[in-house]
């Protein structure tokens, strides 16, 4: 019964979910160099890495979140903390993600785990790390549960051991609760962030992309119907949601992994905080603490110590 007890009672300072998750995101500053590796991919677009080398055998590879990268405050803070704990990182950023326009029309998504499978097997091949752990927050979060169930017995044995943070693990029922008017504010930043990516991408592919009324769009669904579901295969946004939510796919989840997500968290509804398929499984750990916002969990001061980076290494090092 893999429910973890949550000793994490929350920032001392901040109590609202609402700061919790914001003043990280805009002031936490956090000093670190990255070496850069650009991976051609075999359909022909690109995706690049950000390494933190320390010339060790463990490896961390993390996953953003939606319209994050590598410079993201918190993989920025797991990749100092990690490094600081002997640990090589590799911080992979998602197609068009990395500063630069990906060159296909489509792009990265909630579900596209076949790129992390990809990157994942690339390092595998052309590295020589003995052990791999996965980590991954809010969409990649989503993208790494839903990889991790899919390999199943399949999965590579150099893959010790993973966690995720603040997963939306029912994109239909997230996508509902970000439509609400409390979190308006992080709806209109990200989809001014997707838009403007999506705007570039009809420059690049004229004949493919209608922009009509696209500033007239305020919610997820709407935006995942025309654009992400129509331009990656899916029949509209309740077929994306329902292919690649990762619920349906961590109960096959074959090796150590933990997912925290703040009962406070303003992104998610309660169905992901899936409670029973912790209980019932061997791998799967879930922790639930009341406080932490959306991959939030500082622990005092924004530039101090944070929990989730402190709660994912002593999850880890038991399985290494």
């Amino acid at each position: 019964m893999p429910i973890i007890s949550s000793n994490f009672k929350g920032n001392k300072w901040n109590k609202n979910k609402h700061l919790e998750t914001i003043i990280p995101a805009l002031f936490r500053k956090i000093d670190i160099a990255y070496e850069r590796e650009r991976v051609e991919l075999s359909d022909g677009d690109f995706m690049d890495l950000d390494y933190v080398m320390n010339n060790s055998k463990n490896l961390l590879i993390l996953f953003h979140g939606l319209e994050g990268s590598s410079n993201s405050q918190y993989i920025k803070g797991f990749s100092k903390y990690f490094s600081n704990q002997g640990f090589d990182i590799c911080a992979v950023n998602f197609r068009s993600c990395s500063g630069e326009n990906n060159r296909l029309l489509t792009s990265y998504h909630s579900g596209k785990s076949d790129d992390v499978e990809y990157i994942i097997n690339h390092i595998i091949i052309n590295k020589n790390y003995s052990k791999i752990i996965l980590g991954g927050f809010s969409l990649g979060g989503n993208v790494l549960l839903k990889y991790l169930g899919e390999q199943a017995e399949k999965i590579n044995p150099l893959i010790k051991t993973a966690f995720a943070f603040s997963v939306p693990v029912d994109l239909a029922a997230s996508s509902k609760v970000l439509s609400k008017n409390w979190n308006k504010p992080y709806m209109v930043r990200f989809l001014k962030s997707l838009n403007k990516k999506l705007v570039q991408k009809a420059n690049q592919f004229p004949d493919q992309i209608d922009l009509t009324d696209l500033y007239k769009i305020n919610n997820f669904k709407e935006w995942d119907t025309r654009f992400t579901a129509k331009i990656h295969g899916f029949e509209n946004a309740d077929d994306y949601y329902h292919q690649c939510s990762s619920l349906q796919f961590i109960n096959k989840i074959n090796i150590p992994t933990l997912l925290v997500n703040a009962l406070n968290d303003p992104f998610l509804a309660p169905s992901c905080f899936p409670f029973n398929i912790a209980k019932n499984s061997k791998h799967f750990y879930l922790e639930t603490p009341e406080k932490g916002g959306h991959v939030g969990f500082a622990l005092s001061s924004i530039n101090g110590q944070y929990y989730s980076e402190h709660a994912a290494y002593n999850f880890t090092k038991k399985y290494l």
